[in-house]
Parts: C-alpha cells; sequence; structure tokens
C-alpha cells in the first residue's frame, strides 16, 4: 500500500498509571474462570465435574494462564446453581469427593496454576445444618441468632418486619408454617435477600464470623490460593433492618432462585412456589443500594480474612464481587488490609466506543492505584451473554445481559466474534489482572436458539419466559469436533445441548492454528508476560487522545491501539506489528489497521 499522511504518530503523553512495584502473583495474573458443570465430564453423566476438570487442566497450561477460580461446587441443592450451600466443607457428589478436589489442586499447582475457589458468606441452604436448628430452635435462640430472624409486624405478627424486595423478586421475608415456635405476635419471619431457600447469616453474631474464619482455615489447609467472595457488599445490614424505597436490583452475578423450602409461607400467607416468586420482577442496574448493602461494617470482616490470610506463605488472595458505585466505594474493599482484588464490572457492561472505554480505563487506574492496589479486566463470566454475542447485536449498547432467545434479534456471530477478538487483545494490554470465562479463547458465542423445553435457568421461569436467561452462556465446552457431545466427556451426554457453530470453534480445531482465536490468546498472554504489560505504566498515545474511534495507549513499551470505527487507521513508517485481533494489510510503507481490530506494536 502506499503511505497516506493520514498516519498520527504514536507519541506516549503523561503518564496516567505508574509501573506496579509490589511483586505479588495476583499483581498482574490472569485468572481463568471454570464453570464446573460445563468445562469437562469425567465421569460420562453429561455434567461436568472435578474429575474432568484435572483431565483438562493441560489446557488451560497451554493457553498461558496463571491461576484458575473455580465456581461454587460445595454440597448443595442445587436450588440456585450451588450459591445454595449446605456444607462449605464438602464437595456435592455432582462434582465429585476431597479426594477429586485435592487431586485436581495438586494437578494445577504442577502445571503452575493458582487455585481460587468461590465463597458464598452472605447466605446459606435452607438444607444447612444451622438452619435446621433454628427452625427446631425458639425465637432468641442461639440457633436463631445465627440468621436474621424477626417478629412480624401488626398484632397477630402477619405483616413481614420491613419492606424490603427479594433480587429475585417478591418479598425478602418469608413466614415460618404455624407449626414453627412463635414469636410474642406469632411465628416469625426471617430474611433472604435471595431466594426464600437462601437465609441470610447474621454477620454480627460472633459464631458465624468464627465459623467462616475456620472454613477459610480449612481450604486454605487444602493449598487454596484465594477465595472470590460472592456478594461480597452484603453480610451486614443497616442496624434496625429500616424500611427503604428503593429497589434491590438484580445484578451481573446474582444467580435466580428456585422455588421456596416446604412449609415457607409469603407475605400474604401463600405457600412460596415459582408463582410466587414470580410476583415481582427484579430491575436490571448495575449496583445495589440501600440499608442492605455496602454497610462499614464489611470491612471489619474482610480485615479479619486479610488477618487470616497471612497466616499462610504463598500470597493467598480474596477476590471481591461487589457490586458498589461509585468506583471509590469499590476502591474501599481492596485497601492494604482488607481484600486484593475487586471485580471490575464497569469495564464488563462499558458499550464498544472509545471513548466511554477510555473513561473507564481511566477512572478505573486511578481509582485503585489511590489505595495500591491492582485494578482487574473482565468481559465475560457465567451470568451474562458472551461478548462474542454481545458485540454482535446492532444496539451494543443495549444489548441484554441476562440472555437472548429464539425471539429476539440474533447477534451477527461474524461480527461478534470480530469485536470480541479485540475487546479481548485490549483487555489483554491493560496493566493490572484480567479474567477470562472459559470458552472465550475459543471464540464461543452463545447459544442463543434454545428451545424453551431444555433451559434450566430459573431466571427463564421466574420471569415466564420474558428473560432468556444465562443458559446460554453456560453451554458445556466443545473439546474435539467430531466427538459425541463435541468431546465434554465419554457418553457424549451434555446437561445442556451444544449448538452446531461450536463444532468448528472446537479446541482441538484450534490448536496449532494460525490465526484462530485460542492461538492468539495463546500467544497474546506469552506476550503480556514477555513485555510485563500487567505491571506496566500506561499513557494515552497523544493524537488519539480525543479521537472519535480510536484507543491508542503505550504500555511498558508496546503501543495497543483499537479500531472501533469504520476507517482503517493507517500506523507510522516503521511500525512493527507484534500481534493483531485481525489481519492487517500494507508492507514496509505503511500498515493499515482495519475497522474492530486491535493491534499491539513497537514503534
Amino acid at each position: 500500500m502506499t503511505r497516506t499522511e493520514s498516519a498520527v504518530p504514536l507519541t506516549a503523553g503523561e503518564s496516567i498509571h505508574a509501573a506496579a512495584t509490589g511483586s505479588e502473583w495476583w499483581r498482574d495474573a490472569v485468572i481463568y474462570q471454570v464453570y464446573p458443570r460445563s468445562f469437562a465430564d469425567g465421569n460420562g453423566d453429561g455434567m461436568g465435574d472435578l474429575p474432568g476438570v484435572t483431565a483438562r487442566l493441560g489446557h488451560l497450561a497451554q493457553l498461558g494462564v496463571d491461576a484458575v477460580w473455580l465456581s461454587p461446587f460445595y454440597r448443595s441443592p442445587q436450588k440456585d446453581a450451588g450459591y445454595d450451600v449446605a456444607d462449605y466443607r464438602q464437595i456435592d457428589p455432582l462434582f465429585g469427593t476431597l479426594a477429586d478436589f485435592d487431586a485436581m489442586r495438586s494437578r494445577a499447582h504442577e502445571l503452575g496454576l493458582r487455585v481460587i475457589v468461590d465463597l458464598v458468606p452472605n447466605h446459606t441452604s435452607d438444607q444447612h445444618v444451622w438452619f435446621a436448628e433454628a427452625l427446631a430452635a425458639a425465637p432468641g435462640s442461639a440457633a436463631r441468632e445465627r440468621y436474621m430472624f424477626r417478629d412480624g409486624k401488626g398484632a397477630d405478627g402477619s405483616e413481614p418486619p420491613n419492606n424490603w424486595q427479594s433480587i429475585f423478586g417478591g418479598p425478602a421475608w418469608t413466614r415460618l408454617a404455624p407449626a414453627g415456635h412463635d414469636g410474642p405476635a406469632g411465628p416469625q419471619w426471617y430474611l433472604h435477600l435471595f431466594d426464600s431457600s437462601q437465609p441470610d447469616l447474621n454477620w454480627e453474631n460472633e459464631e458465624v464470623r468464627a465459623e467462616f474464619e475456620n472454613v477459610l482455615r480449612f481450604w486454605l489447609d487444602r493449598g487454596v490460593d484465594g477465595f472470590r467472595v460472592d456478594v461480597a457488599h452484603g453480610m451486614v445490614k443497616e442496624p434496625g433492618l429500616p424500611d427503604w424505597a428503593g429497589k434491590v436490583a438484580m445484578v451481573e452475578g446474582a444467580d435466580a432462585g428456585q422455588p421456596g423450602r416446604a412449609g415457607a409461607t409469603s407475605s400474604d400467607g401463600t405457600p412460596v412456589s415459582n408463582t410466587a416468586a414470580d410476583a415481582a420482577e427484579a430491575e436490571s442496574g448495575g449496583s445495589n443500594e440501600g440499608p442492605m448493602f455496602d454497610q462499614e461494617g464489611v470491612h471489619e470482616i474482610y480485615r479479619a480474612w486479610h488477618k487470616v490470610l497471612a497466616e499462610y506463605d504463598d500470597e493467598r488472595c480474596l477476590v471481591a464481587e461487589a457490586w458498589v458505585s461509585p468506583m471509590s466505594r469499590l476502591a474501599r474493599y481492596v485497601r492494604d488490609d482488607e481484600m486484593q482484588q475487586a471485580f471490575n464490572f464497569a469495564f464488563l457492561t462499558t458499550q464498544w466506543d472509545a471513548a466511554a472505554i477510555r473513561r473507564v480505563v481511566a477512572e478505573s487506574l486511578e481509582t485503585m492505584d489511590a489505595v495500591g492496589a491492582p485494578t482487574t479486566w473482565v468481559l465475560s463470566n457465567h451470568d451474562v451473554v458472551r461478548h462474542a454475542s454481545r458485540l454482535g447485536l446492532d444496539e451494543v449498547a443495549d444489548g441484554p445481559l441476562n440472555g437472548i432467545g429464539p425471539e429476539d434479534p440474533q447477534p451477527d456471530a461474524t461480527l461478534g466474534l470480530r469485536r470480541a477478538r479485540a475487546a479481548s487483545l485490549l483487555m489483554l494490554g491493560l496493566p493490572g489482572s484480567a479474567y477470562v470465562y472459559q470458552g472465550e479463547e475459543l471464540g464461543l458465542p452463545d447459544h442463543t436458539t434454545l428451545p424453551d423445553e431444555v433451559r434450566q435457568d430459573p431466571a427463564f421461569f421466574r420471569t415466564k419466559g420474558k428473560e432468556a436467561g444465562r443458559d446460554g452462556c453456560r453451554i458445556p465446552l466443545p473439546w474435539e469436533a467430531d466427538a459425541p457431545g463435541l468431546g465434554f466427556g465419554a457418553s457424549g451426554e451434555t446437561w445442556l445441548p451444544q449448538p452446531e457453530a461450536y463444532r468448528a470453534l472446537a479446541a482441538d480445531q484450534q490448536y496449532g492454528v494460525a490465526g484462530s482465536t485460542f492461538e492468539m490468546y495463546r500467544n497474546a498472554l506469552e506476550l503480556r508476560r514477555a513485555e510485563g504489560l500487567g505491571r506496566g505504566g500506561l499513557s494515552w498515545v497523544t493524537g488519539y487522545a480525543g479521537a472519535a474511534d480510536v484507543i491508542a495507549l503505550r504500555v511498558a513499551g508496546v503501543v495497543v491501539l483499537s479500531n472501533l470505527g469504520t476507517t482503517p487507521v493507517v500506523l507510522p513508517e516503521g511500525a512493527e506489528v507484534l500481534i493483531s485481533s485481525a489481519p492487517v494489510a500494507g508492507d514496509a510503507s505503511g500498515i493499515a489497521v482495519p475497522s474492530d481490530t486491535t493491534v499491539w506494536l513497537r514503534a
């Protein structure tokens, strides 16, 4: 091609983020999320499990990630995909045994992979031994004090203690059946910010605090390297549990509920069921507000947990799933005596827009730098539409995060994958820690045409089909294109059906194939480590600082440039492209970066 005058010098401006000085592994780690039931099936029952994870850890080592985070695998009735925990020290038989966990952790460490596990401290399952004891005990007893039991309002106690609503819709209180022990005004109520089968714990109770510190030690003694803390901004409620005029938002990270415990009743005295739970839909939102979230007392808990982790060697870490705003509130969770990381959901939810992305990157770095914590970056997980589908929608800014169904506008698969690759390469070029959701390294889209009869996400049933739910992003992974079930397990059974599009994207079709999404990720992670991008300083490229369609920055001597517009971006003469998300055209006299493409280069 002929070089034109449209080339912009790639000169770095003033630094907005200094290079990291701490040496801890979690400051720049690339962490891979495993959703166990959909990763790999080790026993052929169609459900992923821990032996399946162990068998496929070589894939992660080949990819080049630093750690693996596993979604819940604890003993559970599975009414909320494992986020309703009945025993925090046991593996659910669905996923294997403690011996299977030990084998998985041992193999991961042999391969140089750290292991992070999910912890769910806001609530337990109603099948936890503590809740059974609470139901059998009297009001005011030690067993009841572990949970949030309260007397009802009104002369006969038939009204809920306050007006709080569940994140899953309907009241956040369930009244015990008349056979239960009565309070002064009748059967007591218990709080559940999520499903009625998930009673909230009372974190003002010292026994609760001591128990979870012991749970931490149980898993730390088994060699885990950290914990991702579910609903980290919950747990502590405002004293007095005052009424609140606002609505609790259903946000990413909150798994939908199932039918309530037998014998429980709603505020009008009817049995809790899917129909009752559907009574009020939760609104989508970016944060949880109100007297039940982000209270000052949560920080006391994390300071205590920080001390527990400090008893162990090898830099153990805590990761906060905290939907709070503004970002300065999020930074409080990662002060130097609390947690080590917090998910950056603001980045995940940002539009495909250069100015918006620049703003969230700058704000994220500035805010986390102020407390000496690394910034995290994430584009997909088990609760949102995969970014290969989300970015293929006509209206990307307003694209759904809670599922795409057959009757919804369908993504452009080619555009979605192109943008997803560009977004991923941009994310991996940013300083800090990055999270990769299983299958995104293969370019997997959501399954957007699942028939109603195979859906399993309670969100679909709770909303009577108005919301497709998250089954589409939880489809079992494709490992081998020509194997039954695409190699998910020996039997060929899969707990959710795989779309035909997954066949061409199977892992064995991408290994060693130049230009495949897997090889792009693998090469990017190798370059990221070699160039020190995760620990590097960041400066915007001055010539593109206010560009409408281009993001350009320098990190550790490497230029990361993303063209989100429709016009090719011409690079200065002599620029050396290290990696690109799509083919770039040009010769020694000039290189053009096409639309929806990210490049890393030296210039």
